[in-house]
């Protein structure tokens, strides 16, 4: 049972993969935004007493398996995140650089599904999607 989490009256293993993008889908999560960002999504989701299993922030979008608890919903945890990390963001850069100002950074919108026994394979992908992206992107170059 160690995989399993448990609160006051409930045992649970829920655990989703979770992909949204900036607003009109922008590649500025490199650069000064990603290492900073992986950080404030950790914080974020830990005062929703949820975890990022796994994550990776691609140029123009995010990508993480978050551990849910069953007492939130999906819908509140994932608006809390963007939303706080948006403010974060408008805070920390608006002054340096214009097009970060506005708590508008991503856009409306997610996709999420649930991990279940495939969660290794959802990990893998994860971790892989950066060399995927790089080697579509090169198949596409031939045609």
């Amino acid at each position: 049972m160690d995989a399993y989490e448990s609160l006051s009256h409930s045992v649970f293993e829920c655990k989703y993969h979770v992909v949204f993008i900036p607003k009109y889908r922008r590649k500025t999560l490199y650069g000064t935004l990603r290492p900073h960002l992986g950080k404030v999504f950790r914080q974020l989701a830990q005062q929703k007493e949820c975890r990022v299993e796994e994550g990776h922030l691609m140029p123009d979008h995010v990508h993480m398996l978050l551990s849910i608890p069953p007492k939130y919903a999906v819908s509140q945890v994932v608006g809390y995140m963007k939303g706080k990390s948006a403010i974060h963001l408008a805070r920390t850069y608006a002054e340096r650089k214009r097009n970060h100002a506005g708590q508008h950074f991503w856009a409306r919108g997610y996709f999420v599904s649930t991990v279940g026994r495939d969660e290794e394979a959802i990990r893998q992908y994860i971790r892989n999607q950066e060399k995927e992206d790089l080697r579509l992107e090169q198949l596409e170059m031939w045609k």
